[in-house]
This record gives structure tokens, C-alpha cells and sequence, in this order.
């Protein structure tokens, strides 16, 4: 199985992970919202970020960027969601590709090679 975003294999050129961040309640004190009382609110849940990270792997520079620039080009000035889908088949719902990071080099070899570190929210509208 390969994994997908909005049926998309964006990142199956080379090896990756997925990886879920932390979840849980926001929490604010009272104070930080302009009162005098102490203690803590809770203000709902945290937003759920699914995190990949791997290597963007081709034959040739060019080839490298075609694989580049497709990621980019799924960010969009009002973005969309989509279903985000890791090697094992776990999907997840409605996320939105917020970030993409490459590393701070090209490797150069039998291959060409990028590091990359790509960010999806599950943007909760209440």
C-alpha cells in the first residue's frame, strides 16, 4: 500500500514516516484571558498535526524537482482538506497540508536525495 494525500503519492519516492503530535486539551489561566482568578480553563481540544518525514529520492536533479514541485504545488492560497493516508493504511479525515520543510542540502550519488519534513492539520471548526 502507499500512502497518499488527497490520492496523491507524494512521497513515495523514498523512505518516510508518519508520525501523529501531541494531543490534548488547550489550556489557558485565567489570568492570560485578562481576569484576576486563578486557575486554569480548558478551552477544547488541540488540533491534531500528522507529521511526515523522509527523503525524496529520483535518478537526476530535474527529476528531484519534479518531485519537489509537486508537493509544493498542493498548497494553495485558500487551502483545501483531504484525506492523508500512511503505508499501513491508517487514513485520516479532512487534514490540510499547512508546512513543508526541506533539509538544508541535495544529496548527490547513485541518487539524487532531499530530506523533508511535511505538516497536516486536522483544522477543527467549532
Amino acid at each position: 500500500m502507499a500512502s497518499s494525500f488527497k490520492g496523491k503519492d507524494l512521497f513515495g519516492s523514498g523512505p518516510h514516516r508518519f508520525a501523529q503530535d501531541r494531543q490534548g486539551q488547550v489550556m489557558l489561566s485565567w489570568i492570560a484571558l485578562g481576569t484576576t482568578q486563578p486557575g486554569t480553563v480548558a478551552l477544547g481540544l488541540t488540533e491534531l498535526d500528522v507529521i511526515v518525514k523522509g527523503r525524496l529520492v529520483a535518478s537526476s536533479e530535474s527529476a528531484l524537482w519534479v518531485l519537489r514541485d509537486a508537493i509544493v504545488a498542493e498548497f494553495q492560497e485558500s487551502p483545501t482538506s483531504g484525506a492523508l493516508i500512511d503505508l499501513h493504511g491508517h487514513q485520516w479525515n479532512a487534514m490540510t497540508f499547512i508546512d513543508f520543510r526541506e533539509e538544508d542540502r541535495t544529496d548527490r550519488g547513485r541518487v539524487w536525495s532531499m530530506g523533508y519534513e511535511a505538516v497536516f492539520r486536522e483544522i477543527r471548526v467549532y
